[in-house]
């Protein structure tokens, strides 16, 4: 293992050798793979899925995540709850006067589609770069960025869209943008070069390189969040399995953990009857899990900042890694592919996209739905089926909370659901829609991604 930074002019500033990071790091195997095996004996039991600890975390591990934040962050209003700032009502002034959009990026158009929420209606489409794959704001909530990574191309591009209009402007040349984040600080823009295995920290305003920090060990490198204090990010590797901690600060790579698999998960059946209209989802068969590497996707942190919950499409759940110590410390199992992770406004619950299917490219009307999970006990609370099938992938919540906006990958719609009781309305966009953004978001500044705001 090891994390090279390189400033703009290409000299290396530094590395960490694998051999600092120790075996210690990693759950004892036999007591993971004893509670994978009890878990899905329960579940044989009960017909419902079940939340299983992986192993508990060492007697070491701090008992909670520093509040105290990481220069030139904004402080912490609320260490029990880092969502605290993006409830309901909690505008910034800055989007004052800024159009209430949905901006959906369609990945084989190359365009974006953009939605009125009060009519239901698509009300503007314009073209951008290559691939567009996420709309991201920005940390000061001034700008969203298309992030147009075209895949096996070298003309990547960022496409800025001025919310209080709505308009496009000219696209920045930006190599291999598949995700951006922000640091906590809002000096940088974080480009999630996934092609490259590299995160590109660049002027958040002109998009010019400031550094890089080499992931080799993270092979597909594309979700993360931050601590609560601002410290360290996590990352994480789709093609490896893995997850990858990195030292803001430091700007350099701490470890990498790969995560286990559950002993079983749910067997993705094509064409096979869907969840009709007013009926819940229920649970599927199941298969042993045979694939020895996970494909986690979104990653959030809990409220209290001492978790983080890792979506992984391949186990069909979510992995918990306790952060201080970057250790697994359990796993709830969701649904087929889960996918997206976006927390309540309240900070009560955690909202999972299960896009319905193991494969990269899914088949259309897949086994997809949603399962909301409670925080506090890290029981799952709900599921929510799109009625005769589909994909929900990444999205966001409603200003308001009352609702979560999701595209579906494979269906070339998105789905609006009602957080309270998960009905849902479908609009018709344009060709393989991703990230999609809502906007305006409650909160002060923005970490990137579809809108992580804190």
């Amino acid at each position: 293992m090891s994390g090279v930074v390189r400033k703009a002019d290409g000299r290396t500033m530094g590395k960490r050798s694998e051999a600092r990071a120790g075996k210690a790091r990693f759950p004892d195997k036999r007591a993971v793979l004893m509670a994978a095996w009890v878990a899905a004996w329960m579940t044989s039991l009960t017909g419902l899925p079940a939340a299983q600890a992986a192993g508990p975390a060492p007697a070491t591990a701090p008992a909670a995540a520093s509040a105290a934040p990481a220069a030139g962050m904004p402080p912490v209003v609320d260490a029990r709850n880092l969502y605290s700032e993006v409830a309901a009502g909690k505008f910034s002034p800055v989007v004052a006067g800024d159009l209430e959009r949905i901006y959906v990026p369609n990945l084989r158009s190359n365009n974006v589609t953009v939605i009125d929420p009060a009519t239901m209606k698509v009300v503007d489409k314009f073209k951008v770069g290559i691939g567009p794959q996420h709309i991201v704001p920005s940390w000061d909530l001034r700008t969203l960025w298309v992030t147009n990574n075209a895949e096996g191309r070298t003309d990547g591009s960022l496409t800025p869209i001025d919310p209080r209009t709505g308009k496009p402007g000219k696209a920045i040349p930006v190599d291999d943008p598949y995700n951006m984040y922000a640091t906590p600080d809002g000096q940088s823009a974080i480009v999630v070069a996934e092609a490259r295995k590299r995160l590109d920290f660049r002027d958040p305003k002109t998009m010019a390189l400031q550094y890089s920090i080499d992931t080799p060990g993270c092979p597909g490198i594309n979700h993360a969040d931050f601590s609560i204090d601002g410290r360290f990010a996590i990352f994480t590797c789709e093609f490896s399995g893995t997850i990858v901690k990195i030292d803001l600060a430091g700007r350099k790579v701490l470890g990498y953990l790969k995560l286990t698999m559950p002993a079983t998960r749910f067997k993705e059946t094509p064409g096979a009857p869907r969840t009709l209209p007013g009926k819940v989802w229920e649970p599927g068969a199941t298969e042993l899990c045979t694939v020895t590497k996970g494909m986690p996707q979104d990653i959030r942190s809990s409220p209290d900042g001492k978790r983080f919950y890792i979506a992984d499409m391949h186990a069909d759940g979510v992995h918990i890694v306790d952060g201080e110590s970057f250790t697994q410390v359990g796993f709830i199992t969701t649904g087929v592919g889960a996918h997206g992770l976006y927390p309540s406004r309240d900070g009560k619950r955690l909202y999972v996209a299960n896009r319905g299917s193991h494969k990269i490219h899914g088949p259309k009307l897949g086994d997809g739905s949603v399962t909301v999970i409670e925080f506090g006990s890290e029981k799952i609370v709900a599921r929510w089926a799109v009625p005769g099938g589909g994909s929900p992938d990444m999205g966001n919540i409603s200003a308001d909370g009352k609702y979560l906006w999701l595209a579906a990958r494979f269906d070339d719609v998105v789905y609006r659901f009602d957080t309270a009781n998960g009905d849902v309305v479908k609009i018709k966009v344009d060709s393989e829609p991703h990230g999609l953004t809502v906007w305006p978001q409650p909160g002060r500044y923005s970490l990137g991604h579809t809108g992580n705001l804190r």
